[in-house]
């Protein structure tokens, strides 16, 4: 079937082109077709590898009623009776007036198929949308295929009818002789009876539950759709129940040699779909018979000949206990007593005639074979040649998926080396920026213009401006120009400093810190414990060009001795003090007298 669509829903999308009583059939079988020359030789059809004897072939089939119905659609057909042109208009009196006309003519037109399929007597559901003035659409939902319902699809004026099949769910296969058919029958007796069939070649052809019914409506059930065989049960021994109705068919009795178990049962029917528990034992007792008998099945098939009735043989070797040989004698003989002719009665074949008729059956069935062998290989070949076409492929991707990935792997490596070495070369950049500054400020001190200065700029020092006297700004300074021992630096403000800002201050060793504010009692702690002399800016004279400045070494050395004297007396004050202090505790520590 899939010859004529690429996939499921084109195969819908055609079975659903087709006209109402046109039907797809597949003469090969079901889901597991056969080669279509088996299937002619079995049935003695002519059969030859052109196309058209293969098309006249399976025609021939077709019209002897072999082969399975595929069909995508249930006997549910959906009539919609909705509205043939858009209410929309240009509003005001005129378009109310003309809504009211269509909704009416959609509620007429629902009214005269609801009374055509009353007429037909049709089982049907009605579902309607009411809207001003009548109608806006009615959708029966009637039990019947489309050929069956008087209604015809299309638009008239203000109404349209359409008349769409309900899809299944997926795609389903129906057998088109279903009571000439010889099945083997799978049983659960109980509260709920489940029954199903498996056809001689295992497919499952149908399945049924009920809690309603009796014994006499399941084998009305079985009748209607087939021969019986084998009667199956999932338990051992057989039920009662099971046994009548085995009995009732003179059928052959099959059960496991152990109750068959859930997980087995689910394994076996889980290509099959059912609806509960009681569907699914007895689909497994069914199938569990075909996997018994499946091989004597296929030894009786060998022996009967083209033309011959194939399950009738089969009926009566597995349930009669009768050889091969003797049904087909016992057929044969019944055929020719059956013959009445006018014009001359056929002579009895010899043995040797018998034989050789044997034998060219069996011939033709062997040449058959083999041509479905030949067939089978060529497509295995094919299949090979394509595996192999396939996996070259997939290694001459994979060869250059590896080089791929060896090339992003260099590359990435070699982003990586240039990412290292732009990194050092920004590093050594910025290194050779600030010796730059610093080479520029040497520069600028020595070819400094002032007019007080005499041209060897001799008795001058540079002094290094720091902008407040806080953490950042220090390390702002040091990275502008660099902080070293002996520096001499101006705070613009040295108010604010803490404790941690003037240690690092003290760590670069100044030669002296000229101030603009007063320090932080703090900070002044801890630059004269650290020896480090500060002054107020106005006692040295600072000359400023750019962002450099200079002053005159003798300013800053007199500067310095005045911090010295202050530090002298400074320290011999404290010192006094800590003497002071020691004399008053050791007075306090001494027992009164």
């Amino acid at each position: 079937m899939y010859e004529l669509a690429e996939n499921k829903q084109s195969l819908i999308h055609f079975l659903g082109s087709l006209p109402d009583e046109t039907k797809l059939v597949q003469v090969t079988g079901a889901q597991q077709p056969e080669p279509l020359s088996r299937v002619a030789s079995r049935h003695g059809i002519p059969y030859g590898k052109d196309p058209m004897q293969e098309a006249e072939a399976a025609a021939r089939l077709a019209a002897g009623n072999v082969g399975q119905e595929v069909s995508a659609f249930t006997d549910t057909t959906e009539v919609k009776v909705s509205r043939g042109r858009s209410t929309g208009g240009g509003g005001g009196w005129s378009e109310d007036r003309f809504t009211r006309r269509i909704h009416g003519s959609v509620k007429k037109r629902a009214r005269e198929v609801e009374s055509e399929l009353d007429d037909a007597g049709l089982e049907y559901e009605r579902d309607v949308t009411e809207k001003y003035g009548g109608f806006s659409q009615a959708i029966f939902t009637v039990s019947a295929r489309p050929q069956d319902i008087p209604v015809s699809r299309g638009r008239s004026g203000d109404v349209r009818v359409e008349i769409e099949r309900e899809r299944r769910d997926g795609i389903e296969f129906r057998p088109l002789a279903k009571r000439r058919d010889h099945v083997i029958v799978g049983v659960d007796p109980g509260t709920t009876t489940a029954v199903a069939l498996v056809g001689l070649n295992g497919e499952m052809l149908d399945v049924h539950s009920s809690r309603t019914v009796d014994a006499a409506d399941v084998t009305e059930w079985i009748v209607e759709r087939g021969r019986p065989i084998v009667v199956a049960a999932d338990v051992t021994p057989m039920p009662e129940t099971v046994e009548k109705l085995r009995r009732s068919f003179s059928a052959a009795g099959w059960t496991p040699e152990r109750d068959l178990a859930v997980d087995v049962k689910q394994h076996r029917t889980r290509d099959e779909a059912y609806n509960n528990d009681h569907e699914r034992d007895a689909m497994a007792a069914a199938l569990g018979a075909y996997d018994d008998h499946a091989d004597q099945f296929e030894r009786i098939a060998t022996k009967v000949p083209p033309r011959q009735d194939v399950g009738e043989v089969t009926a009566r070797v597995v349930a009669g206990e009768e050889s091969v040989e003797s049904v087909l004698a016992d057929l044969a003989d019944n055929g020719e007593d059956g013959e009445e002719t006018t014009e001359h009665t056929p002579r009895e074949l010899t043995d040797e005639e018998k034989q050789i008729k044997r034998l060219k059956a069996r011939v033709q069935r062997l040449e058959g074979h083999v041509d479905d062998l030949k067939e089978t290989i060529q497509q295995k070949d094919d299949e090979l040649d394509a595996r192999e076409r396939e996996l070259s492929q997939a290694r001459s991707e994979e060869r250059r998926a590896v080089r791929k990935d060896r090339e992003v792997t260099r590359l990435e490596r070699e982003n990586e080396r240039l990412e290292r070495e732009l990194k050092a070369e920004r590093e050594e950049r910025e290194e050779l920026v600030g010796k730059l500054e610093r080479l520029k400020a040497l520069w600028k001190l020595d070819h400094s213009n002032f007019a007080d200065v005499s041209e060897k700029q001799e008795g001058l020092v540079s002094v290094k401006v720091l902008r407040q006297f806080t953490t950042d700004a220090i390390e702002e300074a040091d990275e502008r120009f660099g902080l070293v021992e002996d520096d001499v630096l101006l705070l613009r403000d040295a108010s604010g400093a803490g404790r941690s800002t003037a240690q690092r201050l003290a760590e670069t060793d100044p030669k002296i810190v000229l101030r603009n504010g007063g320090l932080s009692d703090v900070a002044d702690e801890i630059l004269f414990d650290n020896d480090i002399p500060v002054a107020p800016a106005e006692m040295v004279t600072v000359q400023e060009v750019d962002e450099l400045a200079v002053a005159r070494e003798h300013d800053v050395e007199e500067a310095i001795a005045d911090w010295e004297q202050r530090a002298e007396q400074r320290e011999r004050e404290r010192n006094a003090e800590m003497v002071d202090k020691i004399i008053s505790e050791h007075r306090a520590d001494r027992p009164e007298s």
